[in-house]
């Protein structure tokens, strides 16, 4: 039977995830700061903690979807964290996009109460967590690796190892983000160009869903504006591309067209669309052509 993991993190890709390991079997034991986000999967028998530490089990699984590098180092840092409570034989999975410094960080750290780290962030937005239709990414150690495959292939369609480096999955992940973050942004400027030139967006998706399938979900949500609510936090891409920025500058590898994208999605954030979705920076391409917008709801 499979066991009962901790999990943390009930987001937008946290708690369909969360319910697909409740179909596939394991009991979970939960803890999300807003505590409302923990009712719909009591009610399909997870249990909700007060406190992230106590998801924990002595040498058991927790598994981390949060939003950023403060929020998961305040979990695996604070005192009693569930790092400890998991002790000896433990193993932690983050499927958070952090930055690989944190991961390997994080993984030095566990080693003191003699648990694995599994980096493993994952590809896909809400509707693919909820379909179990995620791309997972994977680095740690081979015993590690082996314990967490089979709650990673209930929750994905496919999984990448990376090798032992804990780090190195992230580094994947950033690339991965990297380009889906330059579709965005050439969707956003061509969808202009489009519409500056006489050509109406809906046109302009039509053409690319059928030349090109893997650009046409965003396509159609620019030409449509349907930005609310967000798959994907604009402000969270922000953070995204500054971890691909720092990673790159570390490594003394130019990534131009990063700081492009840099400045679009701080542009857009200062316009306050920080909760849309991440490709809401459209609007502000429109914005520098000359054209008004309206965010859909």
């Amino acid at each position: 039977m499979p066991e009962t993991i901790g999990f943390i993190g009930l987001g937008n890709m946290g708690e369909p995830i969360a319910t697909n390991l409740l179909r596939a079997g394991y009991g979970l034991r939960v803890y999300n700061r807003t505590k409302s986000k923990a009712a719909r999967l009591v009610q399909q028998g997870a249990v909700a903690t007060e406190n992230p530490a106590d998801v924990a089990g002595n040498g058991g699984i927790v598994i981390t979807m949060v939003a950023d590098d403060r929020a998961l180092e305040e979990l695996c840092l604070v005192e009693p964290s569930f790092v400890e409570r998991l002790g000896k034989g433990g193993l932690h999975v983050s499927l958070s996009t952090v930055s690989p410094v944190t991961a390997r960080s994080l993984g030095k750290n566990h080693e003191k109460y003699g648990v694995d780290y599994v980096g493993s962030p994952v590809f896909g937005r809400p509707d693919a967590a909820a379909a179990a239709k995620l791309f997972v990414c994977a680095s740690g150690t081979a015993m590690a690796k082996n314990r967490a495959r089979p709650i990673q292939e209930k929750i994905g369609q496919g999984i990448f190892d990376f090798g032992e480096d804990p780090g190195a999955a992230n580094v994947a992940k950033l690339c991965g983000n990297f380009l889906v973050a330059s579709t965005v942004e050439a969707l956003a400027e061509l969808m202009v160009l489009g519409e500056k030139n006489g050509i109406g967006k809906k046109a302009i998706a039509d053409m690319i869903g059928r030349f090109s399938p893997m650009h046409a979900g965003y396509a159609h949500i620019i030409a449509e504006g349907k930005f609310q609510p967000a798959g994907f936090r604009l402000s969270l891409g922000l953070k995204d591309i500054d971890l691909i920025l720092e990673t790159a500058s570390a490594s003394l590898t130019p990534v131009p067209f990063a700081s492009v994208m840099h400045d679009r999605w701080l542009a857009s954030m200062a316009k306050g669309r920080e909760n849309l979705d991440w490709s809401a920076v459209a609007l502000d391409a429109a914005e520098q052509a000359g054209i008004k917008t309206r965010a859909a709801t």
